[in-house]
């Protein structure tokens, strides 16, 4: 049975802050750097980079709930495991550190509030929402038609597109044990 969420998790109002003082910092940036206040490359620089973290937070935030919309389901064939994966994450040891990234809603992965099949489920769209990410990562490129700048943004296009990599390898990661736990559920149930 779901449960209603009653609070914000510690890991979400942390980037409603970010993007708020983000938003803040590129506004004042803006105005001192336009106004000709002070007219220096390095202060608009703090202006671009302040905004395109905001940016990238935020479409963050709206591409989740667009998702949403979206019927993702954990037996469709994009979420299967695939021959190469656990060399991969060994590779990049994600048994080691997978449980210190953050969760933006932990609560939804919970096993003592959610069947299996929903978790697994909240895995495959928390992985559609990160590879949505990455692509929309690359759209902070378009903003160098702006202001120059494009180390700038391709800088933070590739940071933002790794920090989304890492919740993609986690949930590809833990997300065939879940479904394990399943079949044999349903296989004890046939019998």
């Amino acid at each position: 049975m779901k449960k209603q969420k009653t609070k914000p998790s510690g890991p979400a109002i942390f980037m409603y802050c970010v993007i708020a003082l983000c938003a803040i910092a590129a506004t004042v940036c803006f105005y001192l750097y336009y106004s000709r206040t002070i007219n220096h490359n390095a202060v608009l620089w703090t202006g671009i980079t302040c905004f395109t973290i905001m940016y990238h937070l935020w479409l963050r935030i709206i591409m989740g709930n667009v998702t949403k919309l979206l019927k993702i389901e954990y037996t469709m064939p994009f979420f299967k495991e695939r021959s190469f994966e656990k060399k991969l994450y060994r590779f990049f040891k994600v048994k080691s550190w997978k449980d210190k990234a953050l969760t933006y809603n932990p609560e939804l992965f919970s096993l003592k509030d959610y069947s299996l099949s929903q978790v697994a489920n909240t895995m495959c769209k928390a992985e559609t929402d990160h590879l949505v990410n990455v692509a929309i990562s690359l759209s902070t490129l378009l903003f160098a038609l702006i202001w120059g700048q494009l180390p700038i943004f391709l800088i933070t296009a590739v940071f933002a597109i790794l920090f989304d990599m890492q919740f993609v390898l986690i949930q590809r990661y833990n997300r065939p044990r879940i479904v394990r736990l399943i079949e044999r559920k349903n296989e004890r149930a046939q019998r």
